[in-house]
């Protein structure tokens, strides 16, 4: 291929004419405009794209300076056109305006207009510039403006921020609903440590694993729910989704994502666990009140039904033992019965009134009422509780959690040693305990353990053990805030410990 040397452009046209057929060519209007010493304008030269543009003649334009800079203008867009074009004039700054002008075919149109004037040595000022079409751009901004507000209003009212993390420098933006979480809602573009620094350590664990099992490509998109501490030391529970968005060289180097405060959400769902538990502990007790009445009320009614019909067909001198017998099952179903309603007492009560009760002088009437078994047993008794000492309970619940666990030792004590039985006062972190301790039976704690405190749970072949009494007693202790620690060896004795909860 040759290249020939630059024709002389006046070997067949001339310059202007040249010129002139470059500028129609453009798409936009190019304009010269002359503003005279007499505040007087006029147009020296409008390109052909007048034609498409404006819908009008270049030869209208060039006669009708007004008819192109001021009869098509959109009325409420016309007296800051004018004043946008005399401040350019006056301070021979760039002239540069968006505007609406009213076509016949087009209708509603956008143009920009940029121009840049130039004093001349006559005094005149000359324009020069163009003018654009920018409908379709303005289109695509008012659309992007309404997708915009969109997105953000469905941010909002979906409690949703953003987070958008540039791998590269280690920065995170957070817009205004996120850091709003943290009680400041203006947004920022800060270090990646300042939110992680915020997270509850407890959560940190499986909010990095979540975010590497994503960066490694195990998971599609990270989601991790934790809590951070906002500015008033209080923890928020927040839902985190993210997905990189951008890599180098297959090394990711930007991640978007948004931010959730489901705090409300957490706290019902905190608050259903707990209605379940309830539930559950009710669903327990139903089943411990059917087993009472499975097994002993309808054990003492069925004998009480069979030693009945049986009496109907005695002799007399039968009559008498058969009395007896009656008398038996009927104070059995007598103590079943007030065992019944005691539990019922302890599990439905919806308040328990609590006293400040002197604890040796309540110990001291158990020990009168006992003073009978105790002397028949000689057992040994040594108190080591301040004569002062109050505690915070229930008067009927504190005599009977010291004469169950006073009856227990005396039932269980040893044939081998004679009996002994102290009471100990200590405080514990705080916590005011007493510990009852005897040298009986003892108790195989691997064995049992689980099952100490259960209903009908019994340990010694004692005739007399009904295996109710503990699971009454922790109740009780219970129900008053309180807890049972035990100790015990077999054929050593046993430690029942007991903490007491001062709050009302």
């Amino acid at each position: 291929m040759r290249f020939f040397g630059m024709p002389d452009i006046h070997d067949e046209e001339s310059l202007n004419a040249f010129y002139k057929k470059l500028l129609d060519q453009v798409p936009d209007i190019i304009f010269k405009m002359v503003w005279k010493t007499d505040n007087l304008y006029s147009l020296v030269y409008v390109s052909e794209s007048v034609n498409d543009v404006y819908e009008i003649s270049v030869e209208t334009a060039m006669y009708n300076s007004a008819f192109f800079f001021e009869e098509r203008l959109f009325p409420e867009d016309a007296e800051q056109f004018i004043a946008t074009m005399e401040h350019s004039k006056d301070t021979l700054t760039d002239w540069k305006y968006e505007y609406r002008v009213e076509l016949p075919k087009k209708g509603l149109r956008w143009m920009r207009v940029a121009a840049h004037p130039e004093l001349e040595k006559d005094g005149t000022i000359s324009f020069y510039g163009r003018v654009s079409d920018i409908t379709e751009q303005k289109e695509h901004e008012r659309r992007l403006k309404i997708s915009e507000e969109r997105f953000k209003y469905a941010l909002r009212a979906a409690s949703e921020g953003i987070w958008d993390w540039d791998m590269t420098n280690n920065t995170v933006y957070f817009s205004g609903q996120s850091m709003g979480i943290i009680g400041t809602e203006e947004e920022a573009i800060v270090p990646l440590d300042f939110w992680r620094e915020r997270m509850h350590p407890d959560d940190i664990k499986q909010h990095e694993l979540s975010r590497k099992a994503h960066l490694s490509g195990e998971a599609p998109y990270f989601e991790s729910i934790y809590r951070v501490k906002n500015n008033k030391g209080k923890y928020r529970w927040v839902l985190s989704r993210g997905k990189v968005v951008a890599y180098d060289n297959d090394k990711p180097i930007r991640a978007i994502g948004t931010h959730k405060d489901i705090t409300l959400l957490k706290e019902k769902e905190i608050e259903l666990a707990n209605t379940i538990n309830i539930i559950g502990s009710q669903n327990n007790r139903l089943s411990n009140f059917a087993h009472i009445v499975s097994h002993n009320l309808r054990s003492h009614a069925g004998n009480l039904k069979m030693l009945i019909d049986i009496f109907k067909q005695a002799k007399e001198e039968e009559k008498e033992e058969m009395f007896k017998q009656l008398e038996a099952i009927s104070d059995g179903l007598y103590v079943t019965i007030i065992h019944l309603k005691e539990l019922v007492d302890i599990q439905f009560e919806v308040k328990i009134v609590k006293e400040k009760l002197n604890l040796r002088h309540y110990l001291k009437n158990i020990l009168n009422i006992l003073h009978n078994e105790i002397r028949k047993h000689g057992v040994d008794i040594e108190i080591n509780i301040p004569l002062d000492l109050t505690v915070n309970y229930n008067p009927a619940y504190l005599e009977s959690v010291l004469l169950n666990f006073t009856t227990n030792a005396i039932k269980y004590s040893s044939s081998e040693r004679k009996p002994m039985l102290s009471y100990d006062f200590e405080m514990i972190d705080g916590q005011k305990v007493l510990s009852i301790s005897d040298n009986g039976l003892g108790i195989d704690l691997k064995k049992h353990g689980n099952s100490l405190f259960g209903m009908y749970k019994t340990f010694h072949k004692n005739q007399n053990a009904r295996g109710i009494g503990l699971f009454i007693t922790k109740n009780q202790v219970e129900a008053m805030g309180g807890r049972i620690e035990v100790f015990s060896e077999v054929n050593k004795g046993t430690t029942f410990k007991i903490y007491f909860n001062e709050d009302n």
